[in-house]
């Protein structure tokens, strides 16, 4: 444990899906590991039962009245809390509107509890242990400690994956990112990540930060130019 200035508390999880089965699983898995659960039933007691110290949400997208994407929307205006969406559709679109409405990951049912785990802990680890140093390029600043992200003066809002493809970018500016070295580096656990859906992301970023300098290399993957 820490030493007196800082208790260790345990990691708080907020498992929302609308079937109690499933719930109790995931319970179950997570308290193994040591985290603490909080269940919810629904969108909108996701919401009512969200608080500051939460530090992660799973989140089913099929929820009945207020959908997966509709709590993401409303917890976003409150909190970057990183969101994992456990998802029955694996069809590319809800995923990629997942994304651009700022989850940090997906897990599609029915998943290996391997898997579901081993996601678990790497997004709780990006967002409490960066490495803390500051990535410079052209106009943009990116700090790994705080996990935010300038252009100028101005604050930019990316999701954890933009975040993670414009720090790998950043940190190795000179190298061409292929398309199989982002996949190995950010989407270890998954190498059926199609490129249309890193592309999406790349497109995002750049419209964020209204950079021309991020080039794609057609068949070959990106450069900053």
């Amino acid at each position: 444990g820490g030493g007196a200035m800082a208790p260790d508390r345990q990691t708080s999880i907020l498992v929302v899906d609308d079937e109690e089965e499933i719930r109790h699983v995931l319970r179950v898995l997570l308290e193994s590991g040591g985290f603490l659960v909080t269940e919810a039933a629904s969108g909108e007691e996701a919401l009512a039962k969200f608080v500051p110290d939460t530090d992660l949400v799973i989140l089913d997208v099929l929820l009945p009245k207020l959908d997966g994407f509709s709590v993401c929307r409303a917890l976003r205006q409150k909190s970057d809390v990183p969101v994992i969406m456990l998802t029955a559709l694996s069809d590319e679109e809800s995923q990629l509107k997942g994304y651009n409405l700022m989850i940090d990951e997906y897990v599609t049912k029915p998943f290996s509890i391997g898997v579901f785990l081993k996601k678990v802990e790497a997004v709780l680890r990006r967002h409490k242990n960066p490495r803390g140093n500051i990535l410079a390029y052209r106009e943009v600043r990116l700090d790994q400690a705080a996990h935010t992200v300038m252009s100028g003066e101005r604050e930019i809002y990316l999701t954890g994956k933009e975040f993670e493809i414009l720090e790998l970018f950043l940190s190795d500016p000179h190298r061409i990112m292929t398309k199989d070295y982002i996949l190995e580096k950010l989407w270890k656990y998954e190498y059926n990540c199609e490129d249309g859906v890193i592309y999406t992301h790349i497109k995002n970023i750049r419209k964020k930060l209204g950079v021309d300098w991020i080039k794609t290399l057609r068949g070959v993957g990106y450069k900053l130019v």
